[in-house]
């Protein structure tokens, strides 16, 4: 009952904070279907391409075997080391195919999900080996509609074989006639024609798999309201510690700010509440540019510094207070104003001149 009611409350669609945890534990979207078409491809390629390279090899290679086996020695040593060979002539013939094969299957999986490395399936659990959670899982609902899908597909694969082969009868009646060296080609092209017809069928099969697996993935990754917000303030991070940061941000920024009213053009003041730096250079700037700006304390501060480098200070509040309402720091002053910082700059400049003189 309380499993119904929370798998109710999970109304909310997986961030992609909780998919990638997933991810991270093997948790993914994957149909066997796919994985099993992609084999099946791949061996019918192989089938197609490379069979009788394969026959021909095997048959060259074993002849000798056949040939000379009434000189052979049956004795248990001589046996074991026949078997040996015959063995190791088999797995080189068919190693290059039972490599294409694997291939198959591996990107039958990498065109579902993005490689997955994780040793959480591995790891001992309890409910793997408790007899009850074996029973349920064995004869659960899931168990028995994979099963009755098994089933299903088996009776369909071997509807396609007979539909495919009836018509071919009467020519298989004959096979047995043939001269060995012409039966594979026969078998060959008959097998070509199952397996195109399985192939096509185990497509549509495969894309229904995977959307039903996706869709049943995404509804197992749902999330309840209260876990959205948990998740959204784990990631926002501690309240605390996010104004620790933001502080530390700020005294940063105030300190270069502060490094820049040495080069400062002028500071404009309300005596004590208000102050902007602005800094302008005839030849590469259209217009001043803020480089600071404080009230209260730091305006004072700004207005030290100011004096210590004998940048101008100029006392004009209605001008501060609009500045600093307007303009933010490395910006250039709004157009509104440049009639009034010019006469201020204009000022400055002319004090300049005169002291040098």
């Amino acid at each position: 009952m309380a499993d119904d009611q929370d798998k109710s409350q999970k109304t909310e669609d997986p961030t992609d904070r909780k998919l990638s945890e997933a991810h991270k534990k093997g948790e993914v979207a994957k149909s066997t279907e796919v994985t099993a078409l992609f084999s099946l491809i791949m061996g019918t390629l192989v089938f197609a391409f490379y069979a009788d390279d394969m026959a021909t090899s095997l048959r060259i290679s074993l002849s000798p075997f056949f040939e000379l086996a009434h000189e052979r020695s049956f004795e248990p040593v001589d046996i074991m080391a026949l078997f040996r060979e015959v063995l190791g002539i088999i797995a080189a013939a068919i190693a290059i195919p039972l490599l294409l094969i694997l291939s198959g299957a591996l990107a039958g999986n990498l065109v579902q999900h993005k490689p997955v490395f994780t040793t959480e399936k591995i790891k001992p659990k309890f409910s793997k080996i408790s007899p009850m959670k074996g029973v349920k899982r064995m004869f659960g609902m899931p168990s028995i509609v994979n099963f009755l899908r098994a089933v299903a597909k088996l009776l369909l694969v071997g509807a396609i074989v007979v539909s495919v082969m009836w018509p071919e009868r009467d020519q298989l009646a004959l096979v047995s006639s043939i001269e060995p060296a012409l039966v594979l080609p026969i078998i060959q092209a008959f097998g070509l024609q199952i397996l195109s017809a399985v192939i096509g069928v185990l497509t549509i099969i495969a894309i229904l798999d995977f959307t039903f697996q996706k869709y049943n993935f995404t509804m197992n990754q749902k999330m309840t309201k209260q876990e959205v917000k948990d998740e959204h303030k784990q990631s926002e991070g501690d309240p605390k510690i996010k104004a620790k940061l933001a502080q530390i941000r700020m005294e940063r920024s105030r300190t270069r700010m502060m490094a820049a009213v040495p080069d400062a053009t002028v500071v404009i003041m309300n005596p004590t509440h208000f102050a902007v730096a602005l800094k302008y250079e005839s030849e590469d700037m259209s217009a001043p540019v803020c480089v600071a700006k404080g009230v209260d304390a730091v305006a004072l501060r700004i207005r030290e510094m100011a004096e210590e480098h004998d940048v101008p200070v100029v006392e004009n509040p209605p001008l501060a207070r609009a500045l600093f309402a307007s303009v933010e720091l490395e910006e250039e002053i709004p157009s509104d104003h440049f009639k009034a910082v010019a006469e201020v700059i204009g000022f400055v400049m002319r004090l300049k001149r005169n002291s040098n003189w």
